[in-house]
């Protein structure tokens, strides 16, 4: 039994980046909740790391990695988007998991978050280094599956 249509995958490697992209954006609403993060704001820090403009541009230039895939993921040739997801996702779950040692501690919310964020990175390596051509043979392609 094949888990995923090769031809679905563009889509569920985009949608997967969707949802990591809400994932990100609603960590970032909860945590305007949190009277110690809006102490932080107010002092201009992040994780107790000052931020500058040239700050704020980096993590804008971060973010454009999950949003640039959610389009990739559905436009490049199907080698191309293979890798270009496993280093993209690699790229987003590496800094996910820094940001958990980086600065002061995270907020339970921030914890919860991260947790799904790296899960989905980690979910978007493994479905993509699986991903076959439509022409290539699978192992268990013409095996029966006893229900």
């Amino acid at each position: 039994m094949k888990l995923f249509a090769p031809n679905t995958r563009p889509a569920l490697l985009s949608t997967l980046w969707v949802v990591l992209m809400l994932n990100y954006l609603y960590c970032d609403v909860l945590g305007l909740y949190d009277p110690h993060h809006l102490v932080a704001l107010q002092e201009q820090t992040i994780g107790g790391v000052p931020f500058t403009p040239e700050a704020l541009v980096a993590a804008g230039v971060l973010m454009q990695i999950p949003i640039a895939m959610v389009l990739l993921s559905r436009v490049l040739r199907q080698g191309l988007a293979r890798w270009v997801n496993v280093a993209a996702a690699t790229v987003m779950g590496a800094v996910q998991v820094s940001t958990l040692f980086f600065g002061t501690p995270p907020t339970p919310v921030y914890a919860f978050f991260s947790a799904i964020e790296i899960a989905l990175a980690i979910a978007i390596v493994a479905i993509a280094l699986t991903w076959r051509r439509a022409s290539e043979p699978v192992a268990h392609e013409n095996r029966t599956v006893a229900a």
